[in-house]
């Protein structure tokens, strides 16, 4: 049997996908998540999403009148949902990169504002018009609460950098809070 070289191609069942090259962040019809420095320490269900196309390259609404490729505005992914092609309403992966495509030309004419015209916003958008699963009515309030409830942790470090500075932050206002409580 010929050895394969592992540098070469490496495939590695992730979830319930198949993702290719550890490093290349592809996830293929998939909402991607990472933790907002600051942010996502105080509030751990708030941080940064996109959207992926069919061949998995991230787009995300970075900043005003800036949608980025493959290069999310605050790192790479620490959690993926991964969406199902056949809940889109039309030619399946054409459809889907089509919105994905329409959204992020739209957003590259807007400015970002963090509490109503965001990321999630962008991602929402992608889906309504795609009619994922039927429906025009998705928003930045269900898409943070379903990914919050979906998304999977990409590795065991994504899992420690999405949650650990929240639990390290909890754990000294709980102990502070103690210290001068009980005084």
């Amino acid at each position: 049997m010929a050895e394969v070289d592992e540098t070469d191609t490496m495939m590695e069942y992730h979830g319930d996908f198949l993702k290719t090259g550890k490093k290349s962040n592809r996830y293929p019809f998939c909402i991607v998540w990472t933790p907002i420095p600051l942010l996502s320490w105080v509030l751990p269900f708030i941080g940064h999403m996109g959207i992926c196309t069919s061949s998995g390259v991230i787009r995300d609404f970075a900043g005003s009148y800036f949608v980025s490729e493959d290069n999310m505005g605050f790192g790479r992914p620490t959690k993926y949902w991964k969406l199902d092609e056949d809940k889109v309403c039309g030619n399946g992966a054409a459809t889907w990169d089509k919105a994905v495509h329409d959204a992020s030309e739209e957003y590259k004419c807007r400015p970002h504002n963090l509490c109503f015209d965001n990321c999630h916003s962008h991602v929402a958008l992608a889906l309504n018009l795609m009619r994922y699963d039927n429906s025009t009515s998705w928003n930045m309030v269900n898409l943070c609460a379903l990914s919050l409830i979906y998304g999977k942790h990409v590795s065991w470090a994504a899992f420690l950098k999405t949650w650990l500075p929240f639990v390290m932050l909890s754990g000294v206002l709980a102990t502070f809070i103690l210290t001068f409580h009980l005084q």
